[in-house]
């Protein structure tokens, strides 16, 4: 299931720790028959040894097979380490060297690991200061994605054509105006958290009855807010592939609220300093990635049951990055 990065980690924080350790005892070779496309051209990491990791969601599992498939038609021999539990074995793994590369995302880093409240609105500048503040921690940022993976409302297409909502700033003048009319569906986290729906409310002026607001297991929500009236709207990530599955309108955040969870690649950078080359393989594939990519690809293995492996070796082919052997 695709889930904002970093959600619950203060509860989680010991027990990933405990299974960092343990998590990077596993993995297997990839040994995929792939070759050089528009990247990879040369095969400029013929004889290095490389080891991908990932956390343990569909979204970050299909990124780092992405990771691990364009080292490998660059000529390196992959290790693959990914889907460890938890956001901290693979930012863990990182720092110490376990594990040469990954993508990570901007706000978990700038919230969780450097331990700051405020985000910074700009993704961009919000990218920078993660990169320049990680470097202390042996961990080298290159240049981020579009894609963000963040919290969001959403409402069925359906009732959407009777309340044409557009932005957050929409729900609230509809909740003054009609508060009988707005219903919403969270998970039991996303009721509490600051960055949740308490922040949110209090950043746009909106004022939802308790009566009126569900806690459920996120999976249940889409379906809630997709076929259900029990919830007019429904907390979402943003690039969750059951958005387009289940024809969701998402609803903009107009006043930037909610944090950016931009993906980039996140590189030890001992490798980085030894393989400076992994900078001009990987770019060009973040360059792609966007969020509405992310949706499709996440589609894929969480509605229609595929392999994330299979997914990102489709896509890579596809954008001619790599080719088949």
């Amino acid at each position: 299931m695709t889930r904002r990065p970093g959600a619950g980690l203060p509860v989680v924080l010991a027990l990933s720790l405990v299974l960092a350790g343990c998590g990077l005892k596993s993995g297997s070779p990839m040994v995929d028959d792939v070759a050089p496309g528009s990247v990879g051209r040369g095969e400029p990491l013929k004889g290095a040894s490389l080891t991908v990791t990932s956390k343990n969601f569909s979204e970050n599992i299909i990124l780092g097979q992405m990771i691990g498939l364009v080292f490998e038609a660059a000529g390196a021999e992959v290790l693959d380490r990914t889907n460890l539990p938890g956001s901290i074995s693979a930012r863990e793994a990182i720092v110490k060297g376990d594990a040469d590369a990954m993508y990570e995302y901007t706000g978990t880093a700038w919230i969780t690991y450097l331990g700051h409240a405020e985000p910074i609105i700009d993704p961009l500048k919000q990218w920078e200061a993660v990169r320049d503040e990680d470097r202390k921690n042996g961990v080298t940022w290159l240049p981020q994605s579009t894609l963000n993976n963040t919290y969001a409302l959403a409402i069925s297409k359906k009732n959407n054509v009777k309340y044409k909502l557009k932005t957050l700033s929409d729900v609230a003048a509809l909740a003054r105006k009609d508060p009988n009319a707005v219903s919403i569906c969270v998970e039991n986290e996303f009721a509490a958290r600051d960055d949740g729906l308490p922040g949110m409310q209090k950043a746009y002026g909106m004022s939802i009855p308790a009566s009126h607001i569900r806690k459920m297991d996120a999976g249940i929500i889409y379906t809630q807010v997709s076929k259900s009236s029990s919830c007019l709207l429904g907390e979402v990530f943003t690039t969750d592939g059951r958005i387009k599955a289940m024809d969701l309108d998402v609803l903009q955040d107009n006043k930037h609220f909610f944090p950016n969870y931009n993906a980039a690649p996140v590189i030890h950078t001992a490798t980085f300093e030894k393989y400076p080359e992994i900078a001009g393989l990987l770019d060009p594939v973040s360059r792609k990635l966007t969020t509405e990519v992310a949706q499709v690809l996440n589609a894929k293995v969480d509605v229609d049951g595929e392999d994330p492996h299979e997914v990102a070796k489709e896509w890579l082919v596809a954008e001619g990055f790599i080719e088949e052997g």
